[in-house]
């Protein structure tokens, strides 16, 4: 099993620090760094001076957003970064959620299924340096009737095939990413829970396109926190997973709500919503589970986050990226070193 670190987002007061844990990073011998965007930073910026201070690391989109860009722009700046990286950029892919699709980009939040599949069909057209024509649902290439002709990128990219990886949580969602991508990218993955959460669907993909498992990277994200107190650690995440299973999305378009609820949380989903929308964030956050927290995130000693990085390796994941959490930048290189000394100790390095 690999690892990975995320950065998060630009602009979340750890700013002056991620060059410094993306380096950290990289002497350690990471395998990939993904920065991500929402409605303030983007990340391929942030990824293009991460690989200019890098050597080795290679550097991911988790995630573009599908609303933010055009497929074929998105074609551009993938395969720009490729070459700029010497062929160590990674392609995620998501199609952000409704709040930010239709308020943020004016982009209607509609069968996300089959604009993701478009997406995906024209940009690997685009990376391929084929003369661009399409015929969808959702973009016809060129348009009909005009002076627009079939084109093909002048850029060179370093790899004929650039990695391309999809944020996927439904279970049909899952399924396409199976289908048509190269790998998962998965968020509040609980090892207990892989198999019917993701694998399943993943694994149906692959089935329907002729593929198996072998080389399809399922890559979780999980928070990481050093110390002996559990209980004081899972705290430090309260906040942040009643954002997601509480706040983002609406009410009915909350796909971590119903992550949470398929792990076995309905009450407690249920009841972290309905805190978080009527603006109680404390008791939101008071409403998670423990559990749920512990099942997500590698919080306590090495030894102990080495258990659960055999058990995600043991439930299929191919690669596990880290989120160091830290208030210092010696606190986050702490926990990047100690996801490193873990995966020895499980006999994964």
């Amino acid at each position: 099993m690999r690892l990975g670190i995320n950065l998060g987002y630009w602009g979340a007061g750890m700013d002056g620090d991620n060059l410094a844990v993306a380096q950290e990073a990289d002497r350690l011998g990471y395998d990939v760094c993904w920065a991500a965007e929402a409605y303030g930073s983007d990340a391929p910026t942030v990824l293009a001076w991460v690989a200019a201070k890098t050597e080795r690391i290679d550097v991911g989109s988790a995630i573009m957003q599908i609303p933010a860009r055009q497929p074929a722009m998105t074609a551009m700046t993938a395969a720009t970064l490729d070459s700029l990286s010497g062929g160590r950029f990674r392609l995620g892919l998501g199609v952000s959620g409704p709040q930010v699709s239709e308020g943020w980009y004016g982009v209607k939040f509609d069968k996300p299924l089959a604009r993701t599949r478009e997406y995906v069909e024209i940009v690997r057209k685009a990376m391929s340096r084929e003369r661009l024509t399409y015929e969808g649902q959702h973009w016809t290439l060129p348009l009909p009737g005009g002076p627009g002709k079939p084109i093909k990128l002048t850029v060179h990219p370093q790899r004929e095939h650039i990695p391309l990886y999809i944020a996927a949580i439904g279970p049909k969602n899952l399924e396409q990413t199976g289908e048509i991508a190269d790998g998962a990218l998965l968020i509040f993955p609980s090892a207990e829970h892989l198999e019917e959460t993701a694998l399943r669907p993943l694994r149906a993909g692959r089935e329907k396109a002729g593929l198996t498992m072998e080389g399809f990277d399922v890559h979780p994200t999980l928070p990481i926190a050093l110390g002996d107190d559990i209980d004081a650690l899972a705290d430090i995440f309260r906040p942040y997973t009643a954002l997601y299973v509480g706040g983002m999305g609406s009410r009915k378009q909350n796909f971590y709500n119903q992550l949470a609820q398929r792990m076995g949380y309905e009450k407690q989903a249920a009841e972290i919503q309905d805190k978080y929308l009527s603006g109680d964030k404390t008791g939101a956050a008071a409403a998670v589970p423990r559990q749920l927290i512990d099942q997500t995130t590698l919080l306590g000693s090495v030894d102990r986050i080495a258990d659960r990085m055999k058990a995600y390796a043991e439930a299929g994941v191919t690669t596990l990226t880290l989120a160091p959490a830290g208030f210092t930048l010696d606190e986050r290189v702490a926990a990047l070193r100690a996801g490193t000394e873990a995966l020895e100790r499980a006999g994964l390095g």
